[in-house]
């Protein structure tokens, strides 16, 4: 390949990687809204959540010097904020939409008081994993580190698919959502499946955080998530809340988001504030096209309130 080819493929490649890195915070956050939503509750504070476990991770991590017992930590940070939210909502008269958006504020707000002494440490990073040794390129090499993290988040992808289609639990947390007057009907709980639903959801979407801080962008500042939890609510509408799906649509957004560093790696730089801006632009797009009222929101579990 000669360097006319590797200027033509460059920008792809660069955009495969970024997709690949991008994606990656994406699929566990809306994998864990993913899994709350079919519960039959919405979780819109998964920014909070993602934000404060990017904190947690990198300070742990920066501490014990192993950035698995940062993803760890951070998981466990996200299950804290996934019960406290879980909890609340099931107290009578409480809304888990306006709940979402003071969790956010809280997680958010904690991260950044907590945070202040980790901004200028270095803490170690997580390691990835070569698929490029067998080229002599050294864009398709960088191309082709990937993160064990990716691959995780895709195998939870077809583990919730498969789940929810054919064990009893995923029937429960399904009819949970669907109708909670069933559910009941069956001797369950529908707090506690919520409740259980929206830890797990929450301690997804902590992993993610760990991802942003302790890989890439891997540092931790107080501007790291870039709303990325919120997208990731739109993220689930667009894929219809299938886990498959929401691997897909990370993917999307993914390279959306890495559109504008692949275009700045290859030296075009006119308009690359314009090409940052393409993930939040796709999430308008998506929600003015997902949720119009001439549309049904086919595959909404029923018990959601944005389907009431």
């Amino acid at each position: 390949m000669n360097e006319t080819d590797i200027g033509f493929w460059g920008v792809p490649l660069a955009m495969f990687a970024g997709a690949i890195r991008v994606s990656t915070p994406f699929l566990f956050v809306s994998l864990g809204e993913c899994l709350t939503e079919k519960s039959g509750r919405i979780n819109l504070g998964l920014e909070g959540t993602l934000v404060f476990g990017a904190m947690a991770g990198y300070a742990i991590a920066y501490l014990s010097g192993s950035p698995w017992l940062g993803v760890l930590a951070a998981g466990i940070s996200g299950c804290f904020f996934g019960a406290l939210h879980g909890y609340i909502c099931k107290l009578p008269k409480v809304n888990d939409i306006a709940i979402g958006i003071a969790m956010m504020l809280f997680g958010t707000g904690l991260a950044f008081f907590f945070g202040k002494p980790f901004i200028q440490p270095q803490a170690p990073h997580l390691p990835s994993i070569s698929l490029g040794g067998w080229s002599s390129l050294p864009q398709v090499q960088s191309a082709l580190e990937i993160n064990p993290l990716f691959f995780i988040g895709v195998l939870l992808a077809v583990v919730m698919w498969w789940a929810f289609k054919n064990t009893r639990w995923g029937l429960i947390v399904r009819m949970t959502g669907d109708s909670a007057a069933a559910a009941r009907a069956m001797g369950y709980s529908v707090d506690l499946v919520r409740f259980l639903a929206t830890t797990v959801g929450g301690f997804f979407a902590g992993v993610g955080g760990a991802f942003l801080s302790l890989y890439y962008p891997g540092a931790w500042s107080e501007g790291l998530s870039s709303g990325q939890g919120l997208m990731a609510v739109a993220l689930v509408i667009f894929a219809r809340w299938n886990p498959l799906a929401c691997f897909g649509a990370a993917l999307l957004f993914g390279a959306a988001g890495a559109l504008g560093p692949a275009l700045q790696s290859v030296g075009i730089t006119q308009g690359y504030y314009f090409f940052n801006a393409a993930p939040y632009l796709l999430t308008l797009f998506i929600m003015i096209a997902s949720v119009s009222p001439k549309r049904s929101l086919k595959g909404a579990p029923g018990e959601l309130s944005i389907t009431k």
